[in-house]
């Protein structure tokens, strides 16, 4: 089984190099590695001294890396959308550059990554896929992008269809604008498929896991919670959290960085009362810029020492369905547990609401329309409560569905 390892964190925090230690390590010991960036910066490149194409390459032995290109991506992945796109501005009169600017539609390059991430682990080629994802907010986006798009395959798309079969002849009979023929809905419905077989893949807890890269600052352990937070509402595995540019105690001793050094103490001190019993990795400040092979080895010892980078360091598993049997706090009538891992969450901050088949989650300002397991279909809510992280929705009542 291909294993997949997803690097996330605030901007500036370093998990560029972080990835990228990870995956030389990994081919260092034997394992076949891909590494590639789903960040719009490009970094991946920098970090290991050499450049980068938008398809995979050989860089060491048993390492490919690569670094996303929406354009390549679109022309490979959305070819024949794109043409129809482009027709119809071109129609309108842009300018062909223009138009070709313009088709880049608001998450085609989050659906590219997604598309190159399947791609990887269908080839069979790798052990090992990690993503050095792009800032906290958009990687949030990339892991969100395949269920939204499913909720437009079940929704929207089949009535986008049976319309312009419908009104395709009556309106080439009063204009010559462009109309999607078969092949562009076709086209389409297969990237859909595909975004679904990316939403299996992504949340399985087996193959699957995000690491959360942070600093010993407080607005960046504050985000790296939201991420956390973010990441057990949609079901996400994380089994590490590492707090990368730690500053070594004897640079806390000159007088100059006496703050410094107790408000990193203070900060180390909360990462553990958010994030355990996840494991924590440190990894220091450097005296100098960390890059090419040489020093991602030096920072993949601080960081693994012998230990697999693929390895799962954490066990705990996002959801779970039980039996409610043997809980004494089960309403009456219910008969299955569903428990969901959201962790660093008020009580007041949960809302929820139940719509045919489908559990709308509202965490404070996050919202998730959770497709309920087939054994969660045909049942109501009872009851919800949280507790240690966790919340646990006891489902009853309703025999036919």
């Amino acid at each position: 089984m291909t294993r997949i390892i997803l690097y996330t964190g605030k901007g500036g925090v370093g998990k560029t190099s972080i990835a990228a230690a990870s995956a030389l390590r990994a081919s260092q010991q034997g394992l076949s590695t891909m590494v590639l960036s789903t960040d719009s910066a490009h970094s991946l490149g920098d970090s290991f001294d050499l450049p980068l194409e938008p398809e995979p390459q050989l860089i060491a032995e048993n390492l490919w890396a690569q670094e996303c290109d929406v354009y390549y991506n679109m022309d490979k992945y959305w070819g024949t959308v794109q043409k129809w796109l482009e027709s119809i501005l071109a129609w309108e009169g842009f300018d062909p550059i223009l138009a070709d600017e313009m088709v880049v539609l608001p998450g085609m390059d989050e659906l590219a990554n997604l598309l190159w991430i399947l791609e990887h682990h269908r080839s069979g080629k790798y052990d090992l896929i990690v993503v050095d994802c792009a800032p906290t907010a958009e990687t949030f986006r990339l892991l969100t992008f395949p269920e939204a798009g499913r909720w437009w395959l079940d929704k929207i798309f089949p009535l986008s269809r049976k319309i312009s079969g419908f009104a395709r002849p009556v309106i080439r009979r009063v204009t010559n604008m462009p109309m999607p023929d078969d092949d562009v809905f076709d086209a389409t419905k297969q990237l859909m498929d595909q975004i679904e077989k990316i939403q299996e893949l992504l949340s399985d807890p087996e193959s699957t896991s995000v690491r959360l890269v942070t600093n010993p600052e407080r607005m960046v352990i504050k985000e790296t919670q939201r991420a956390y937070t973010q990441l057990g509402l949609f079901g996400y595995r994380a089994d590490m959290v590492v707090c990368n540019r730690v500053m070594p105690e004897e640079v806390l001793e000159n007088s100059y960085f006496a703050a410094r050094g107790e408000d990193q103490k203070k900060y180390l001190g909360e990462l553990s009362e958010i994030f355990g019993p996840i494991p924590i990795r440190t990894t220091p400040q450097f005296d100098r810029e960390i890059g090419g092979i040489t020093g991602l080895s030096e920072l993949a010892d601080l960081l693994f020492g012998a230990e697999s980078p693929a390895e799962f360091f954490y066990d705990e598993l996002p959801f779970a369905i039980t039996s409610p049997e043997t809980d004494d706090e089960a309403p009456f009538g219910a008969d299955q547990l569903l428990i969901l891992s959201i962790p660093t969450v008020d009580k007041e901050d949960v809302k929820l609401n139940q719509v045919g088949e489908e559990l709308i989650i509202e965490v404070g300002r996050y919202r998730r329309n959770m497709l309920l397991p087939r054994s969660l279909q045909t049942r109501d809510v009872l009851s919800a409560k949280l507790s240690d992280g966790s919340l646990k929705i006891w489902f009853g009542g309703r025999t036919n569905g």
